[in-house]
């Protein structure tokens, strides 16, 4: 199954490569999607994250369930406003409440993964560059800190993907390259794949296939055999930029 945002407020549930459902937000549109178990978060212009869940009584009806940051969150950032800037944030899903907040960029963080089980944070920004983030136990709870930077370059850092096994994280730029490195072989940079025309603005990684959605209007259907990637097919049918994608 694949969930899709879009240039609108819609967000587009397909099954087998055909529409299965929808449901729409009506608070800023749609710039990121993830999905975590029976929760769908979209995160949204307005610097909105809103969480879905499915309708027991309908399955094919979503209904939101949450919205973060929680306004006596929102308060407390006016009174130092840059503090939410160019930042990612930890979140604890029971509450919605924000744990910590890393200043990480020089410019606006586009992309943010995590590699489970291995408390690894990766960051991808405007700034070029992506970032590697370690999570440690502490007294007072964890901490994030700065590993190493994996990537610095002239144009933006779009996407971010890593897949189901951790083991390839995925890189999309704006200059329409993607690059990938090999997490097992300690970071090695595995290669890039045959770029786009345009900018990557979405990328999801699921088994051997990678999709990655661009700013021509379409999502390019991956197929990974160790380092060569083959396009299998190329989605089409949207208007817009594909912006965000997850299955």
């Amino acid at each position: 199954m694949l969930t899709l945002g879009s240039d609108s407020k819609n967000i587009r549930v397909w099954k087998n490569l055909k529409e299965f459902n929808g449901f729409k937000s009506n608070s800023g549109l749609v710039k990121t999607i993830v999905i975590a178990g029976a929760k769908i978060f979209t995160g949204h212009q307005d610097g909105k994250i809103r969480v879905w869940k499915v309708s027991v009584k309908n399955p094919g009806v979503h209904k939101r369930a949450g919205t973060l940051p929680a306004l006596k969150e929102i308060l407390k950032s006016s009174i130092k406003p840059t503090s939410w800037d160019r930042t990612f944030k930890v979140w604890r899903i029971s509450d919605y409440k924000c744990l910590e907040s890393v200043n990480a960029h020089d410019d606006a963080v586009n992309s943010v993964v995590s590699r489970s089980g291995r408390e690894m944070v990766f960051t991808g920004s405007a700034d070029g560059t992506v970032k590697v983030w370690k999570r440690e136990q502490q007294r007072k709870g964890t901490k994030h800190s700065l590993n190493q930077t994996l990537l610095q370059q002239e144009c933006a850092v779009t996407a971010l993907a890593i897949d189901a096994p951790g083991s390839v994280l995925y890189c999309g730029s704006s200059d329409g390259l993607v690059n990938f490195w090999e997490l097992e072989k300690g970071l090695a940079h595995g290669g890039v794949p045959k770029g786009r025309k345009l900018a990557v603005l979405c990328l999801e990684a699921a088994g051997n296939l990678v999709f990655s959605g661009s700013a021509d209007k379409t999502i390019c259907v991956w197929r990974r055999d160790g380092n060569i990637h083959t396009c299998l097919s190329v989605l089409t049918g949207h208007t817009g930029p594909r912006k965000c994608l997850a299955s």
